[in-house]
């Protein structure tokens, strides 16, 4: 299943049941500073929280693809984009542009106006990514990445302003 696009991979809503295959992602993604299994159980019930696995179409039980996260109050003027992986295999293929793309016109759906994130400074990646979809620096956390003492370099995306929709 190696050097998968983003078009064969299925999006879903993510619930407590994906924790495992969710944590397994993670814990290979950011081997010491991932999530703890609590934190990520606690995100997945928080009813402000979105999350998304992108699961191979003809292969459920085969690992995720990638997952993302959402934290956006219905209403509220900014969301945060919580977490975001994809697995070394489907990177390069569009399914981490499509993972923002999706949690981005959620929080645009839920009436925010901004989008936030912060990411390491040592991913310039990930920072061109987020870059061509809109986002801005607007800042550095110094050491924010434990433990290996990593700046996060926090990024904004400025949305039309609208409602939300119901």
């Amino acid at each position: 299943m190696s050097d998968l696009h983003a078009t064969e991979w299925a999006l879903r809503v993510a619930g407590p049941a994906d924790l495992d295959a969710i944590m397994a992602l993670e814990t290979s993604t950011f081997s010491t500073d991932a999530w703890s299994p609590a934190m990520m159980r606690a995100d997945l019930a928080q009813k402000h929280c979105y999350y998304l696995v992108a699961e191979h179409p003809e292969h459920p039980d085969a690992p995720l693809g990638g997952y993302a996260g959402l934290l956006s109050t219905q209403g509220a003027a900014d969301a945060d984009i919580q977490t975001i992986a994809v697995a070394p295999d489907a990177r390069r293929h569009g399914l981490g542009r499509t993972l923002m793309t999706t949690l981005i016109i959620e929080a645009a759906r839920r009436g925010a106006r901004r989008v936030f994130l912060e990411v390491r400074a040592d991913n310039p990646g990930a920072q061109h990514l987020y870059e061509t979809l809109g986002f801005h620096s607007i800042g550095i956390r110094r050491g924010y990445y434990q433990p290996d003492n990593v700046d996060a370099v926090v990024m904004r995306l400025e949305l039309q302003t609208r409602e939300p929709l119901s």
